[in-house]
C-alpha cells in the first residue's frame, strides 16, 4: 500500500498530541495516511503497554488513518544505530510516502529528540540503493520521501509553517483523549504525570488557538522544516 504520508512517532500518542488535526485534515482531502509507532510506551508512568496498544488502536480509528504499525523498540533505550535505522527504511520502502512527519527536534523527553534524528536519517538513508532490505521475503526497492516535516510536542518551538486546522481541533482532541490513561482524570488512583495534568490537557486548545490566532485562523499546527519550503506562487501563502 502507498501512503502519502507516513507519522512516526516515538510513543502511542505522540503523532495525534502533534499533528493529529493535520492528518485528520488531510485525509478528508483524499490523502492516505499511516502512523508508525516506535516504541509502545512501556516506561509511561500510567497505564501499561496493552493499554497503549489498545489505546492506539482506538486513536486511528478515530482519525482514519489507512494503516497503523508499531516497531517495539524499547522505550528510553532505543539508539540512532544501524539496526533501528533499518526497521524504519522498511516501513519507508514498504509505504513508499512522499511527506514523513516525526517528532520535535528537542523536546523534553529524550526520546523525541532521538526519534527525530533516527526517523530524519533513515528518510536519507531509504534512498540509497546499495543499502539492501527484505520485508515479508521480498527484496525492497529504494525510497526516499520527498519532504520531512517535525511536529512540536512540549517545548514552544518556533514553527517554520503552520498548518489551519480550525474545521479539525474537535477531531484531535477526541483521537488524544481516546489515550484516556495518559491524561487527566480526577478519580484516577495512578500516579500523576507532567502529561496527567490539567494544565496539560488544556494547553492541547489553547495553544492551538494560539497558533491559529497568529494566523488569523481559530486553531493551527507548527512544523520546523529540514530545508526552505517552497510555493509556486505568492499566492499559495495564506
Amino acid at each position: 500500500m502507498k501512503l502519502d504520508i507516513l507519522a512516526f512517532g516515538a510513543h502511542p500518542d505522540d503523532v495525534e498530541l502533534g499533528c493529529g488535526a493535520t492528518i485528520a485534515k488531510e485525509i478528508s482531502l483524499g490523502k492516505k495516511v499511516g502512523i508508525v509507532d516506535l516504541t509502545r510506551g512501556e516506561l509511561g508512568t500510567r497505564g501499561s503497554a496493552e493499554i497503549r496498544d489498545q489505546e492506539a488502536a482506538k486513536a486511528a480509528d478515530v482519525l482514519g488513518v489507512s494503516v497503523r504499525e508499531n516497531l517495539a523498540f524499547r522505550d528510553g533505550f532505543f539508539v540512532n544505530d544501524e539496526k533501528h535505522q533499518l526497521e524504519i527504511i522498511k516501513m519507508i520502502r514498504k509505504y513508499k510516502p512522499e511527506i514523513v512527519l516525526c517528532n520535535a527536534i528537542d523536546d523534553r523527553h529524550i526520546d523525541h529528540g532521538k526519534g527525530s534524528k533516527l526517523v530524519s536519517d533513515a528518510c536519507f538513508l531509504s534512498g540509497l540503493r546499495r543499502i539492501e532490505t527484505i520485508f515479508d521475503g521480498e527484496n525492497q526497492d529504494a525510497w526516499r520521501p520527498k519532504l520531512v516535516y517535525h511536529y512540536i510536542q512540549w517545548k514552544n518551538i518556533e514553527p517554520d509553517f503552520v498548518v489551519d486546522v480550525s474545521e479539525f481541533m474537535d477531531k484531535k482532541i477526541e483521537a488524544v483523549m481516546a489515550y484516556s490513561s495518559q491524561f487527566y482524570d480526577p478519580k484516577s488512583k495512578e500516579p500523576m504525570s507532567p502529561i496527567a495534568s490539567k494544565n496539560f490537557t488544556e494547553s492541547i486548545e489553547y495553544r492551538a488557538k494560539d497558533l491559529g490566532r497568529l494566523v488569523f485562523a481559530e486553531y493551527a499546527e507548527g512544523f520546523t522544516v529540514e530545508r526552505y519550503v517552497a510555493v509556486n506562487s505568492l499566492g499559495n501563502l495564506k
